[in-house]
């Protein structure tokens, strides 16, 4: 033990990143430059033991927060029978039940099948090869400021090139781009629509279209709800051509927007739904739901993963699954949503580069512009703001097609106490700053 706490002592965050830069390459980025020891719900303590108040939440990952008693016991239960046995070699009931829940928890009456990959990118990969052998088509439509993974399909389908397609092409064809509707920089509804019927009639047949796949909200584009009609517009175009509406809730599932599927707000049944991030609670796990006649389609071994859903995995996410609904974790997430969002308007009437809050359940985000102005978006301004919260203990993150999105990250079960600690440091830090 006195060994132990040798080691620790001669720790420092200074050290770790100089051993981190020796040891890593320079396109692995990193938002903050602290190395945690430890962490509980929405706090955490580096390797110095200074405490920090979390408002990234692993990017989107922790919902349930770290280390939640339940999710901790589920593992440790698991990691006592058995850790790995590669689910299509040796089967385990968890990777099951995980399924069944998910299966009856994904929005719409049709009947639905899930499987268990690793990651985000992973889902994604895996919904569009499930769209193309489900159609027999190759095309596949996304959107401008989406983000869909760092593999060379999900950058192909990501609609941002800084950072993540810098030097990296090319990419898999057959990947075709339109306007995401944001009203705050002038895109409507009607020109998201407009934009694929000009696909249609310019770049490709609509039968040649496999699938079109959507955030619900936007995520690393800068936190951008969709407009409330606009996925029943989608499902309506989909229908019409014979198309798959894939719905990418990687970031914006498992209770974060208020509902356990974020879809479920559009009143829209998607083909195939991915999911990510929340689902592990912390453990790499995804899955891919979606109606089960679409998801048969693939032959026996066209699907699977070495890892994936792995037994620890499994166990984490199905108790995460009981931790949001035990706790009322969608409405709690409505609340803490509406609370910031009121924040972040009183804000917005003392701070000019406020130029927009917005979000939905606790998907939170507040956009900064110079004097307001949409046309002058200001990186500068939310990379102050995210400094000078950190020197205060705050861990913040930003995002958007132009760097210039504050988007809040809490976990679901943050405590009024220091939600409202946060919420003032990045009130001080706003006048600070001086935006």
């Amino acid at each position: 033990m006195n060994a132990d706490r040798d080691v620790l002592a001669a720790l420092s965050n200074e050290k770790l990143m100089a051993r981190r830069v020796a040891a890593l390459p320079r396109g692995v980025g990193q938002g903050h430059a602290i190395f945690a020891q430890r962490a509980e719900n929405a706090e955490i303590w580096d390797v110095e033991g200074r405490r920090w108040i979390d408002f990234c939440a692993g990017i989107a990952v922790v919902n349930t927060g770290h280390c939640h008693p339940k999710v901790v016991a589920a593992v440790s239960s698991q990691v006592e029978s058995f850790t790995h046995t590669c689910f299509q070699v040796v089967a385990y009931e968890p990777y099951v039940e995980l399924c069944e829940r998910l299966n009856k928890l994904a929005p719409g009456s049709t009947p639905k099948k899930s499987f268990l990959v690793n990651t985000g990118a992973e889902a994604v990969e895996n919904a569009v090869k499930i769209a193309r052998v489900a159609t027999g088509r190759t095309g596949v439509i996304a959107f401008g400021g989406g983000f869909h993974g760092r593999t060379m399909l999900g950058m192909a389908l990501t609609g941002k090139v800084d950072p993540y397609k810098l030097g990296f092409g090319p990419f898999p064809g057959g990947i075709f781009h339109v306007p995401f509707p944001d009203a705050l920089h002038g895109v409507s509804e009607e020109d998201s629509i407009r934009a694929i019927n000009q696909l249609f009639k310019f770049s490709i047949e609509p039968n040649d279209i496999a699938a079109i796949i959507i955030e619900p909200v936007q995520g690393e584009g800068g936190y951008i709800p969709a407009p409330l009609g606009f996925l029943k517009k989608l499902r309506a175009l989909c229908d019409t051509h014979g198309i798959l509406l894939i719905s990418d809730e990687v970031q914006t599932g498992m209770g974060r927007c208020g509902k356990f599927f974020a879809t479920e707000l559009f009143d829209v049944e998607p083909d195939i739904i991915t999911l990510a991030k929340g689902l592990g609670g912390g453990f790499p796990v995804s899955a891919v739901v979606g109606k089960a006649e679409v998801m048969d389609a693939a032959a026996p071994g066209g699907l699977g993963s070495t890892y994936g859903g792995s037994p620890l995995a499994a166990a984490a996410a199905v108790a995460v699954l009981q931790v949001i609904e035990e706790e009322n974790l969608c409405a709690r997430a409505d609340v803490l949503g509406e609370r910031m969002r009121a924040r972040f308007t009183a804000m917005a009437a003392r701070h000019s580069s406020i130029a927009e809050v917005r979000g939905l359940g606790a998907m939170t985000a507040v956009e900064f512009c110079v004097n307001g102005d949409p046309g002058q978006p200001s990186a500068e301004i939310a990379g102050k703001l995210k400094a000078e919260a950190a020197r205060l203990g705050l861990l913040l993150l930003t995002c958007g097609s132009y760097g210039n999105v504050l988007r809040v990250m809490i976990p679901l079960t943050i405590s009024d106490e220091v939600l409202e600690e946060g919420l003032g440091i990045i009130e001080q830090s706003l006048a600070a700053i001086g935006a």
